[in-house]
């Protein structure tokens, strides 16, 4: 089982999100670096095939030189190889990136034969653009399911349950090799140890120089959402709150 993941360097956003002056790019002066939560669970995943199933797994990403350290979290977890398709840092648009990965996809085959999976994250937690998986399947010519919160393998077909519109699931079937975007919560990822992270550091990071395709999608500027308006109202203070408390809560209907 030979199982190859993506993911994807993107800022930590817990607070408030500001836009550099030519409103191109997030503000990351005061941000530190992750991946996705859906990105995460696909390294897990990843993982957890090739434990239970023997095989290899490799983590690619794209992107600048300091991705590394997103490449060295998913070796610390128990990923054995790790690609970075290295570029200037500037962003790379939905096409672009799949087709960067295609064609590295394509390379790393030749070398050491088919890849049985490809995983991915659902979407990338900074642009939200559910493409690239889908994308990189359509150029290898590679059965595609989309959105899995849950994965097994059968007989060289992976089977995905996701969730339905309107509740329930559905089943899709797909013979491998394929490709397989997965969705939070599909697993609940590991914590890297201690000795993961030393090992990991020793781990040599092989490093691929990706084409850029000519761009067909332009970014004009990006937009903040309207901040949501907050009110607070002090009721009272001390026991002389109380009356108005319990109005508040029969306003909701929590009380009778």
């Amino acid at each position: 089982m030979n199982v190859l993941v993506c993911v994807k360097r993107v800022p930590t956003t817990g607070g408030r999100i500001t836009l550099t002056p030519d409103e191109q790019d997030i503000d990351t002066r005061f941000s530190g670096w992750t991946v996705s939560p859906h990105e995460e669970c696909a390294v897990e995943e990843a993982v957890r095939l090739v434990e239970a199933r023997g095989g290899s797994s490799t983590v690619l990403t794209l992107g600048p030189a300091a991705a590394e350290e997103q490449l060295r979290d998913a070796l610390a977890v128990g990923v054995d190889e790790a690609v970075l398709l290295e570029t200037d840092g500037s962003e790379w648009d939905p096409q672009e990136t799949a087709a960067a990965i295609a064609g590295a996809v394509s390379s790393l085959e030749a070398e050491r034969g088919p890849f049985d999976l490809l995983l991915f994250g659902n979407e990338a937690a900074d642009t939200a653009d559910h493409q690239v998986g889908i994308r990189v399947a359509h150029a290898l010519g590679r059965p595609c399911a989309a959105g899995a919160k849950a994965l097994e393998l059968r007989d060289g077909t992976a089977v995905v349950r996701r969730e339905a519109p309107g509740g329930g699931w559905e089943v899709l079937e797909a013979p491998m090799p394929a490709v397989v975007t997965v969705k939070e919560g599909i697993n609940l990822p590991r914590y890297p140890s201690v000795p993961g992270r030393i090992r990991a550091k020793k781990k040599e990071i092989r490093r691929l120089a990706p084409e850029r395709a000519g761009a067909r999608l332009r970014k004009r500027r990006l937009v903040l959402p309207p901040e949501r308006e907050q009110r607070a109202e002090v009721l009272g203070h001390g026991p002389e709150a109380a009356p108005k408390v319990v109005e508040v809560l029969r306003g909701l209907g929590l009380v009778p």
